[in-house]
């Protein structure tokens, strides 16, 4: 049995790993400077960054339409046996009821809510294509994700800074000039498919970092060691090399893997943004 998976851009997958397991991205739009592109595809987070560094506006995001759903599920319903879309969370962004609407159309589309966003909603994708390789109908597939995966997923990340996010209204700017004058670094956590403020780190940016990652992984039982993301938009190198060592001083994974967030993840939370996550037992 044929079942092709697809995702939102919003998964932060990277180039390799999508083409190992066929996996299709459906793009969000940004709007960038009066001109809305395709995430992944006409803009990349780089380009989010010089803009907003040469003193431009934030970019925004918008979802992908009913009708991108729909032309590319008609195509994809026809190629194969089934399709399983995963969407970033529904608290985030419309693309999971823009792609229900759509789907309601073919009799062979699934539609899951990842109720993640970036690598976090990356586990949901890529445990949706290792159960499609290994043979399992389409039904089981989003039964199992919906039920096992999906609740399970551990998703977090830490910012260095909060000038994203306050200006794009999700923090105040008197809380943002606060934590920067105390050096303080917080984590945000996805629960329920929302975010929330977690530990307010202090100190150096690369202190911060083995401080979080032992908080999340120090000491813990719950762990599924198959895989772990470190993922970010555009940190140091050294960044990462220091999550990966921390991560190897407190658990034992099969796989590291780094990926690199996209421009949704990076229009909110800025360059120096990083994170780990895993799915628990």
């Amino acid at each position: 049995m044929a079942i092709k998976i697809t995702s939102d851009s919003t998964c932060d997958l990277s180039r390799e790993l999508l083409n190992k397991h066929y996996i299709e991205l459906f793009p969000l739009y940004i709007t960038l400077g009066g001109k809305t592109l395709k995430d992944g595809i006409e803009i990349l987070p780089d380009d989010v960054f010089a803009h907003v560094a040469a003193g431009g506006a934030l970019a925004s995001t918008a979802a992908v339409t009913p009708n991108d759903y729909e032309q590319r599920f008609e195509k994809l319903s026809r190629e194969n046996d089934a399709v399983i879309h995963i969407n970033i969370s529904s608290d985030f962004s419309s693309c999971y009821q823009n792609a229900r609407i759509a789907a309601e159309n073919f009799k062979n589309v699934y539609v899951v809510d990842s109720r993640n966003l970036s690598s976090g909603h990356g586990h949901v994708v890529i445990e949706a294509a290792l159960r499609a390789e290994a043979g399992m109908k389409a039904e089981e597939i989003v039964d199992e994700l919906e039920r096992d995966i999906v609740p399970n997923v551990d998703a977090s990340f830490i910012l260095d800074r909060l000038d994203y996010l306050a200006k794009g209204g999700r923090c105040s700017t008197i809380m943002a000039l606060g934590a920067n004058v105390l050096q303080l670094k917080p984590c945000i956590e996805v629960v329920n498919g929302t975010m929330r403020v977690g530990t307010k780190y202090r100190g150096s940016f690369e202190k911060c970092i083995q401080k979080y990652v032992k908080d999340r992984l120090d000491g813990r039982d719950d762990i599924r060691l198959g895989r772990i993301f470190i993922t970010h938009p555009h940190c140091p190198d050294g960044d990462a090399d220091i999550a990966r060592k921390t991560i190897e001083q407190y658990q034992s994974f099969d796989e590291i893997i780094e990926t690199h967030a996209g421009c949704t993840v990076s229009s909110h939370c800025g360059p120096r943004t990083l994170g780990v996550l895993f799915i628990r037992k």
